[in-house]
């Protein structure tokens, strides 16, 4: 196969979601470049789906705004996601290294961020009763999307159809389980943060009494 531009290899990947993943390893192609615009665009997307989406198929927004949310759903379960699978497959010997998984992973989310981006533009010009078109393009998105993660997930690491399942299956319980110990982590750390805190306001009060 012929050497292909950073823009190529992204259409040659979604294009042909079998043999497009083991072509993009075979020649090394993907940038993590290409990975931050993908993650920032899911980003966008997620506000974009809550805030601008039409009334007749999203309620609407809270008048409060915060990004908070959004950040999680986007880069911190996509982080937890190439964590997790890291982990997970260095035990199942997978021949993927984190850059890898990253950028495969994140190409692979391109068609539901389209897709995304398409309902929130349809959702102003159709109505109620042409929801099927609508829900067409999210499931279309979803589908699409799964199918790439399936491939791009097999072809970084080597692994036959029923250790790709057993490897995604492990790591969606690892990023429970990663997410679990960073909410206990972070509970520790303000316990510790509001003592310290008390302790040196006591310390304050007592010097000036």
């Amino acid at each position: 196969m012929m050497d292909l531009t950073q823009p190529q290899w992204v259409k040659h990947v979604l294009l042909h979601p079998f043999e497009g993943f083991e072509d993009l390893r075979w020649k090394k192609g993907g940038t993590l470049k290409y990975t931050a615009v993908i993650i920032f665009a899911l980003f966008f997307a997620l506000i974009a789906w809550d805030r601008w989406c039409g009334f007749q198929f999203r309620p609407l927004p809270d008048a409060l705004f915060s990004v908070t949310p959004y950040l999680m759903k986007s880069v911190v379960y996509f982080g937890t996601w190439v964590l997790g699978n890291w982990a997970v497959c260095t035990l199942l010997e997978g021949e993927g290294s984190m850059k890898n998984i990253c950028i495969y992973s994140s190409y692979a989310l391109i068609p539901y961020i389209v897709c995304t981006f398409i309902n929130v533009f349809l959702s102003h010009i159709l109505v109620q009763a042409e929801l099927v078109f609508f829900s067409t393009v999210y499931y279309v998105g979803l589908l699409w999307t799964g199918l790439l993660l399936f491939n791009a997930i097999k072809a970084v690491h080597q692994y036959s159809f029923t250790k790709t399942v057993a490897a995604i299956v492990l790591t969606l319980f690892a990023m429970l389980v990663i997410l679990f110990l960073a909410v206990l982590l972070l509970s520790l750390f303000q316990k510790v943060y509001v003592f310290i805190y008390s302790v040196y306001t006591e310390i304050l009060y007592r010097a000036r009494v």
